[in-house]
């Protein structure tokens, strides 16, 4: 007889969880001037990647944070739901924003997750995002939606 699966997972890490809640509601108020506490965050040497960034260290983070507040208009990010397992969690979001140079009155928005891994005192060490650049963004732009909407549908005849 085989043992319940679910009766072998880990219970989830109590100093994990309480860090997706500290960190859900700085990413939910992050502004430029919040940028300055990422070290209560992220470790020294903390890696991140999404579709356009690799970084490691909290200088690089802290870069790809403040290049989205010049390229963007009024950035945000929404977490609507986590799951936490051990030392590790994903994190489902919406970040809205608007484009500073074109059409500035259209609110965007990309959805995407995070897969974070903590250290044993709550930071984060490990931060990858996982979002559709040509569906979530580049469709959305004006000299490059088109095209891609018209390769996406040739995709799929």
């Amino acid at each position: 007889m085989h043992p319940d699966p679910l009766a072998l997972a880990p219970a989830p890490d109590a100093t994990t969880r309480a860090a997706v809640a500290r960190l859900t509601d700085f990413f939910e108020a992050l502004t430029p001037a919040s940028l300055d506490r990422l070290d209560q965050f992220y470790t020294a040497q903390a890696y991140f990647k999404d579709p356009f960034n690799e970084v490691r260290g909290l200088a690089g983070v802290r870069g790809v944070f403040s290049h989205m507040y010049a390229a963007l208009e009024r950035p945000r990010f929404v977490v609507t739901d986590s799951i936490v397992d051990g030392d590790q969690c994903f994190l489902s979001w919406n970040f809205e924003f608007h484009f500073k140079n074109f059409d500035p009155a259209t609110l965007q928005t990309v959805r995407g997750g995070s897969h974070l891994k903590f250290t044993a005192g709550g930071l984060i060490d490990f931060h990858r995002d996982y979002w559709d650049a040509a569906e979530e963004l580049y469709e959305k732009l004006p000299w490059v939606g088109g095209l891609m909407r018209w390769l996406k549908k040739r995709a799929r005849q």
